[in-house]
């Protein structure tokens, strides 16, 4: 658990990789292949869920069927990958999660991007020995993060209450609370500050302020 004893589980897509261009560049050359109408970034935060289907539900006014998931998740997916090669780490990540470790504090990576993508990823970036665990998506399945939450702190054998989460996502503090574990959310990502808001646990507009709030809660 490192000196200070205070663990951080980061999230990936939106947190620590700066890719919200790619994400919104694939979104709508996914729409534009079903047939939907293109989207603004203010649009996608202010309607973004996770379970991803509910929010193609918010979009279309009904839930997508299994067929129409499975050809929306993998035009997306067809076109992120291609975009994800440009983006970089968000500012100053690299640097907060080396000096986390100099200062002998641990932590780790919990993504729902798919385990197989995520590891070179990770590697590819230079960080991969920043973190204790790195633990990507293993199934098709579009729950949220709670389960993986649990999975991971088990493996890790880390005390959920000496634990706090930084995402970009409303489900990154529904993974926190459901294992008794804090979260801080920053504004870079997924959502907007105003849904961010709504969700009751502290929101941030860098990693370092996340950090920051993250040693104060614990």
């Amino acid at each position: 658990m490192g000196k200070h004893g205070k663990h951080l589980v980061w999230d990936w897509n939106g947190t620590l990789l700066d890719d919200i261009d790619a994400v919104i560049g694939a979104t709508n050359a996914a729409f534009a292949e079903l047939g939907l109408a293109s989207i603004t970034l203010e649009r996608y935060r202010e309607l973004y869920t996770v379970p991803v289907p509910k929010f193609y539900e918010r979009l279309m006014g009904r839930l997508p069927t299994d067929e129409e998931w499975t050809v929306m998740d993998g035009a997306f997916h067809r076109h992120y990958w291609v975009r994800a090669e440009s983006c970089g780490l968000t500012v100053g990540a690299a640097e907060l999660l080396a000096a986390r470790q100099a200062a002998g504090a641990t932590q780790s990576l919990l993504s729902l991007a798919q385990h197989a993508h995520l590891v070179p990823l990770v590697q590819r970036y230079g960080i991969a020995e920043r973190f204790v665990r790195v633990d990507g998506r293993v199934d098709a399945s579009t729950d949220g993060k709670s389960g993986h939450m649990v999975r991971h702190l088990a493996a890790l054998g880390v005390p959920a209450d000496r634990v706090v989460v930084i995402g970009d996502a409303a489900d990154d503090a529904v993974a926190a609370a459901h294992v008794g574990a804090r979260a801080v959310l920053y504004t870079g990502g997924s959502h907007s500050r105003a849904s961010l808001s709504r969700v009751g646990v502290p929101v941030v507009d860098s990693l370092e302020e996340a950090v920051a709030v993250a040693e104060e809660l614990v």
